[in-house]
């Protein structure tokens, strides 16, 4: 892992002031549920109030180019939206974050808060990423063909948008956590793809 550039730095360093000593709670709810990146001590299902799940930022880098972008998930105010929740050993607490900071932050379009994540009887305060209605790269809410077109389209460093929406949507699935829209979508943007070929 390489260094945090000076301004994710201060960043991260605002951020770990409010976060309690101890274990680490991080709230996954696209890619970071299949693919974490960080070590963790247990894994769980959770649901987060106040936020739903959805495609609403452009991916310039991971998923797309700034010429031809794709889309990716960003919690938005409103609803709710189950995930999972990751518990890291306090020791690898700031770790993980500096992990996180450099995959979720760089472009400052996600705003990490601490936010309440129900697990089962209990709740937990994990750190979730949040979009930034304000950033450029906010897309907000598209229809679904001009959602399915800008995921058949995009191909970025980690490979292909419809992947990651496949990806994110079979681990919903496996999970319970089956959301039409996302099906809707997938569906739309794989005919798109197929009718390329």
């Amino acid at each position: 892992m390489g260094q945090l550039e000076p301004s994710l730095r201060k960043s991260l360093d605002r951020f770990i002031a409010h976060v309690p000593g101890g274990d680490l709670w991080v709230f996954g709810y696209g890619s970071l549920m299949w693919s974490p990146d960080f070590r963790h001590a247990e894994r769980r299902a959770g649901q987060l109030h106040g936020y739903h799940r959805s495609l609403c930022i452009y991916s310039h880098r991971y998923r797309g180019t700034p010429e031809r972008p794709g889309l990716v998930m960003g919690l938005c105010p409103g609803g709710s939206c189950r995930g999972v929740a990751f518990r890291v050993d306090g020791r690898h607490a700031h770790t993980t974050l500096e992990v996180l900071w450099q995959r979720e932050m760089p472009n400052g379009v996600y705003v990490a808060r601490l936010l309440p994540v129900r697990l089962g009887q209990r709740t937990v305060r994990a750190v979730a990423f949040v979009a930034d209605s304000k950033h450029r790269q906010f897309a907000g809410r598209l229809s679904v063909p001009e959602t399915a077109r800008m995921v058949a389209q995009g191909c970025g460093m980690r490979g292909e948008n419809l992947d990651y929406l496949a990806q994110t949507v079979a681990h919903m699935d496996e999970l319970g956590m089956r959301e039409g829209h996302l099906h809707e979508v997938l569906d739309a943007a794989q005919r798109l793809c197929r009718q390329t070929l």
